[in-house]
């Protein structure tokens, strides 16, 4: 189900860019270049859920495409899963004064949960809903590269729910590309710590939708766990998320995690 057509300001004249911390314009930078994020050219779509690390990686992106060498598009796009309770139109007017293309698509994932979800979270099935969702919009509109807000805290707490859980070394991808070979999918923020997002979010004033998806919080989850185990663990140690990024380094790179992949599998097969 689609909702108002998407907006192109072009023809407005954009708001200002706003003020970000140098801490997050390096970091960012810095994963960009290493995973060789944007390249000359591309097209690239902005998932925008209306939380603080979407938004602020919107910000991000809109800096670098005005700063950086390299010449690429912007657009973003925000998917309503028609959750009672969470109502993400308001950023409709905000995204339009940012001067960029913008496409606000609902679709009832919520009732499509209840009809074909299975063993699967809600909030599994969810982001794979709303990510089909994203690619059929990147292909009908040519873009080639899908942005996710994902941070250093999501990838901390997905490798310990795949070691816990999978007996598996894995996490999050900073850069790959999707089965069927026509997007890649980026992760700019992977190096960044959640709490940076939110003061910047907070400073900024940036429309952070509340409860980006309510049907979660009434539903606790594993990676809830893994955040207050976290937590824990910091407080003790406060390097922690240091050390876990020099770990999962292999894992984020796409042929690393193949190779990675490919070790374990071995290890796994029946020897005669």
């Amino acid at each position: 189900m689609r909702a108002p057509a998407p907006s192109d300001a072009s023809n407005a004249r954009p708001a200002p860019l706003l003020r970000l911390p140098r801490s997050l314009l390096r970091q960012a930078g810095r994963a960009i270049a290493d995973y060789d994020m944007i390249r000359e050219g591309d097209r690239i779509l902005v998932a925008v859920s209306g939380g603080k690390d979407s938004l602020t990686l919107l910000h991000l992106l809109r800096h670098f495409q005005r700063h950086a060498p390299v010449r690429f598009a912007l657009g973003a796009a925000t998917v309503d899963p028609m959750v009672e309770g969470f109502d993400p139109s308001g950023l409709i007017p905000y995204m339009e004064s940012l001067g960029i293309p913008y496409h606000y698509l609902r679709e009832p994932i919520m009732d499509r949960a209840r009809e074909h979800m299975e063993k699967d979270s809600y909030c599994s099935f969810c982001a794979r809903m709303k990510r089909g969702t994203l690619y059929t919009l990147a292909r009908r509109e040519g873009y080639n590269v899908l942005a996710l807000g994902q941070h250093l805290d999501d990838l901390a707490e997905s490798f310990l729910m795949s070691a816990f859980h999978g007996g598996r070394l894995q996490t999050m991808k900073a850069h790959y590309l999707n089965d069927a070979g026509d997007i890649r999918i980026i992760r700019p923020l992977v190096t960044v710590r959640e709490r940076q997002l939110a003061d910047f979010a907070a400073r900024a004033g940036l429309p952070v939708v509340p409860d980006s998806c309510p049907a979660c919080f009434r539903m606790p989850t594993e990676r809830a766990h893994m955040k207050s185990l976290l937590a824990q663990e910091e407080a003790r140690n406060p390097r922690l998320f240091r050390s876990l990024l020099t770990a999962m380094r292999p894992l984020m790179d796409a042929e690393g995690a193949r190779r990675i992949a490919a070790i374990a599998a071995e290890t796994r097969r029946p020897r005669d």
